[in-house]
């Protein structure tokens, strides 16, 4: 077996693909307030059985890592009653806002969430939350250089929202966190753990707020 330095570059460098495959029908079989649930019938080959997917045919969402100047990331603790917990997590929303540029919808939800301004942005990570079961793209960003939101531009938050806590805790206890089993939210999850490997090299290699993200659905 090749030691990790030997190992063929394109084995190093993996890259998800787009794969399109006959689809033989599809329809709405719930409308939902917020996504709606879809019933795909399909072939995965010219030769296969038609099969049956049912799906969340979902918006996709952005979260930001707010990371202040000593290092620390803010974490906002909400109800979510689906699994009946107060999840710690990062600042998050839904792109339902039609036309709105990517990093413009981070910064929304920021301003709304966790009451920050952004002056540095960079996507941490992009991910599918749940990929059996749901169409839904999630990208982190990275949100540096950061200052208050004027008083009187401050969001009124309501519903599950009016109960949010913030939180600032060092990048490496965060880590723990998760890593011990303590944070379950998979944005909090995953862009924790992503700050944490970037910093590796001072966050030189992130990419730009506004790098392609052709993942989306919007943009397939």
């Amino acid at each position: 077996m090749p030691g990790r330095s030997e190992m063929p570059s394109a084995a190093r460098q993996v890259s998800d693909q787009p794969s399109p495959r006959r689809l033989l029908s599809s329809q709405t079989v719930y409308e939902g307030r917020i996504w709606d649930v879809v019933s795909d019938t399909f072939q995965l080959n010219d030769d296969g059985d038609a099969l049956v997917r049912d799906y969340i045919d979902h918006p996709g969402a952005v979260a930001v890592l707010p990371m202040n100047d000593a290092g620390e990331v803010l974490l906002i603790k909400q109800y979510r009653h689906p699994v009946g917990m107060d999840l710690w997590e990062i600042p998050a929303g839904l792109l339902d806002v039609e036309g709105e540029d990517f990093v413009v919808g981070a910064a929304r939800e920021l301003a709304e969430e966790a009451d920050l301004v952004a002056a540095e942005w960079n996507v941490l990570v992009d991910f599918f939350n749940s990929p059996g079961s749901s169409s839904e793209a999630i990208r982190i960003y990275l949100a540096r250089g950061l200052s208050d939101v004027p008083g009187h531009e401050l969001h009124v938050r309501t519903d599950e929202e009016a109960e949010i806590e913030l939180h600032w805790i060092p990048l490496e206890n965060a880590v723990a966190s998760v890593l011990e089993g303590r944070l379950h939210n998979p944005s909090a999850v995953v862009g924790i753990l992503a700050a944490a490997a970037a910093r590796a090299d001072n966050f030189k290699d992130l990419r730009p707020a506004d790098a392609p993200w052709p993942a989306h659905p919007s943009q397939r």
